[in-house]
């Protein structure tokens, strides 16, 4: 792996953990109303379990992008970029966010484009 693929492998995946810790533990928190432009509090502690859900899911992209770069498989860190790029695209797709594409998905891209390089 080069220096360059490892930087973004590791991005993607504290970029992840960062969403994990939004979803599970700062949704009904300001930060989290703000970064996903929740309608209101309210709203935020009615949908808390399923945030929580998709953090959880957002922190095994995050494991095992970083299992990857510890056991040095290519292979294994193009199977969680690929995953990642698949959620990116149908999160922004789903919610009518074309940000939420370019920041989940095009580092990712990156990414793999290099590997495959």
């Amino acid at each position: 792996m080069t220096t360059i693929i490892t930087i973004l492998i590791a991005f993607v995946a504290l970029e992840h953990f960062y969403f994990l810790v939004l979803e599970m533990f700062l949704w009904t928190k300001t930060k989290g109303i703000k970064t996903f432009g929740l309608k209101s509090k309210e709203f935020a502690e009615e949908t808390k379990v399923l945030a929580a859900n998709q953090g959880l899911y957002n922190g095994f992209l995050s494991a095992g992008l970083i299992w990857s770069l510890v056991i040095k498989d290519l292979n294994v860190s193009m199977f969680f970029l690929s995953c990642v790029i698949i959620a990116g695209i149908y999160g922004a797709y789903s919610t009518k966010k074309i940000k939420l594409f370019y920041v989940q998905a095009i580092p990712t891209i990156f990414a793999l484009i290099l590997i495959f390089i």
